[in-house]
């Protein structure tokens, strides 16, 4: 009952919040007895929506297109091979990607924290540390989607309680208000929230964790560091030996046991913060449609693009390798220096590096695809290019994958290859030490961030670094090294930006971030489909600076009548900007 009374209210509020002005909705009427008024009245209902909160994080790393793919897709370690010209995101349309979704649904999720936020003290508590903690969670998840909206789209309008009437004035808050705002309610959150918890609960680790990470964008580092140091110093543990459902399997290693979506949640895998819960046995209305990692990040090797000796097609969607590999779709085209160049050094190269994460047991390489239709001439052989139409063909059909990320096997043995239901990581402790690490370059300290960026290059067998290595463009290689496809990749590379721009550092500067910012130069420096202009399926792969941030769509914009909601410069629609709201939000 309380998701029908869920589904409801979003659709209320997505109404009165960015729908046009008519008579009928202007007037709020109970489409059922599940209202706020009948639900909200002890303890139980109040932690019925934090069920529903805990099941909106799940929108970022499940199903096709979600907020995890977009994030990695638009950045230095992959393109999207269907949408590579970024000038075609437009306030009105996002072709096949879903930046403007993002926005809207990000806010339902804000939604559904405020109505906790603003009824908690409709009734009486019994136990002050019972409202305490349940209001810690909700204040925790409000934080964790203002945090990724402004480092995707920038200043955006701050709704800080429940709208239970029409509302056609919203105005833009400065993302820097924003931060001071959502750090003041996560300083308030790790004191109340528990230590210990069930699988997909918000633990006082996993608060202390996002604090560290709004107090890094808020160019506040020594209190990064004491964040993530609370963290480090608590039960949470580097794995550093075999573990979990494959643990017998001899050709498979630790990193492999790190990456099984079986094994997140597991008692004994210590390096857990918190990880969402996502699992085919559940009820419908419990799971989603599937991870889609293979879909999103794996090649379209299973296409007619992949000639045979003959010319004539190798492979087939079936058969051979099919459910190992996936029916991948390079939605996020993972870039060469990705695949390569990240795990080259001057003491070891890709091809036979100690460290684990590029090791050969882990990873499926272009010359380890075969051809797989039985109809081929080259039946069973790998797969050569030299025999391809077009040799850009290997932009969809034939790249290297981190196959211990994306292999995620499907439950239902009669479907689709996508990567199916499974956990997923949200904060895990190795991101911890490279937050510490770069909070202590900012200060610098290379020393210790030198000594906190090894402890996950030693765990995963790579050759440590010194401090004198430390830059920030490495702790953002050992990232990629170590988060493909779990850190929101584009927010975390804004984030640096705007403390860069911040900081006056390197010939940044917030005056003109929109044309001179960290985001682009990265992914000019080290995405060759965009330092080249590739041009491929009738995309010419393009990207300007202002693409740092994402557009705000053009229907909150117009449909935001009695005020004003801002535009990202570089989009239509900005030069009607007024001054974001600088004041502190209460």
């Amino acid at each position: 009952m309380i998701n029908i009374f869920k589904s409801n209210l979003t659709s209320i509020f997505v109404l009165l919040l960015f729908a046009s002005c008519t008579s009928e909705w202007l007037e709020p009427v109970p489409l059922s007895f599940h209202t706020p008024e009948n639900v909200y009245t002890d303890k139980a209902g109040f932690e019925s929506l934090l069920v529903t909160m805990r099941k909106n994080m799940k929108k970022q790393n499940t199903g096709h297109m979600n907020y995890l793919v977009m994030d990695f897709a638009a950045s230095d370690l992959g393109s999207p091979w269907s949408q590579l010209d970024y000038y075609k995101l437009t306030p009105n349309s996002d072709r096949y990607y879903r930046f403007l979704d993002e926005f809207n649904e990000v806010y339902e999720s804000i939604k559904d924290a405020n109505v906790l936020i603003s009824r908690i003290d409709d009734i009486e508590w019994d136990v002050e540390a019972d409202r305490n903690a349940v209001l810690a969670e909700g204040l925790w998840h409000r934080a964790y989607w203002y945090y990724l909206l402004v480092n995707e789209y920038g200043d955006v309008p701050f709704v800080g309680e429940e709208v239970t009437d029409a509302k056609l004035d919203f105005t833009t808050n400065s993302r820097w208000a924003i931060l001071d705002k959502i750090q003041k309610d996560v300083e308030f959150a790790v004191e109340w929230l528990p230590e210990f918890t069930n699988p997909g609960v918000i633990s006082r680790g996993a608060g202390y964790h996002l604090l560290a990470k709004i107090y890094l964008a808020n160019a506040k580092f020594d209190e990064a560091i004491s964040a993530t140091t609370k963290v480090i110093d608590d039960r949470y543990e580097l794995m550093t030996e075999r573990f979990g459902i494959d643990l017998n399997d001899s050709k498979r290693n630790l990193i492999w046991d790190l990456h099984r979506p079986k094994n997140f949640n597991l008692p004994n895998n210590t390096e857990t913060i918190l990880a969402t819960v996502d699992r085919f046995e559940a009820p419908p209305e419990a799971k989603s449609s599937g991870l889609y990692t293979m879909r999103m990040y794996g090649p379209t090797w299973h296409l007619s693009l992949t000639k045979d000796s003959e010319g004539k097609n190798g492979m087939v969607a079936s058969g051979l390798q099919y459910d190992s590999l996936g029916r991948g779709n390079a939605n996020v085209r993972l870039s060469p220096y990705y695949q390569y160049g990240l795990w080259n050094t001057d003491q070891d190269h890709w091809s036979n590096t100690t460290d684990m994460r590029r090791s050969d047991l882990n990873w499926v390489d272009k010359h380890e695809y075969k051809y797989n239709n039985p109809s081929s001439v080259d039946f069973g052989k790998p797969v050569n290019p030299d025999y391809f139409l077009n040799p850009l063909d290997t932009v969809l059909a034939l790249y290297a994958v981190p196959h211990y990320i994306l292999y995620v096997p499907m439950d239902d043995k009669s479907a689709v290859p996508v990567g199916g239901n499974g956990d997923w990581y949200v904060f895990r402790l190795a991101e911890t030490y490279l937050l510490r690490a770069e909070a202590y370059f900012w200060k610098n300290d290379l020393a210790n961030a030198a000594r906190d960026i090894n402890m996950v290059r030693e765990r995963a067998q790579a050759i440590p670094i010194s401090a004198d290595e430390v830059t920030i463009d490495y702790i953002f290689d050992e990232r990629a090294r170590e988060l493909l496809a779990e850190e929101p990749r584009h927010a975390e590379l804004t984030r640096v930006s705007y403390l860069l721009a911040k900081m006056n550092l390197q010939g940044y500067s917030l005056d003109n971030f929109s044309e001179k910012n960290y985001f682009y130069d990265r992914v000019i420096k080290y995405n060759i489909l965009y330092s080249q202009n590739i041009s491929y399926f009738g995309n010419d792969a393009a990207i300007a600076p202002f693409h740092v941030l994402w557009p705000i769509p053009a229907s909150v914009i117009l449909e935001n009548t009695l005020g004003v909601v801002n535009q990202n410069i570089g989009y239509d629609g900005a030069e009607r900007n007024i001054p974001a709201d600088t004041s502190p939000i209460e």
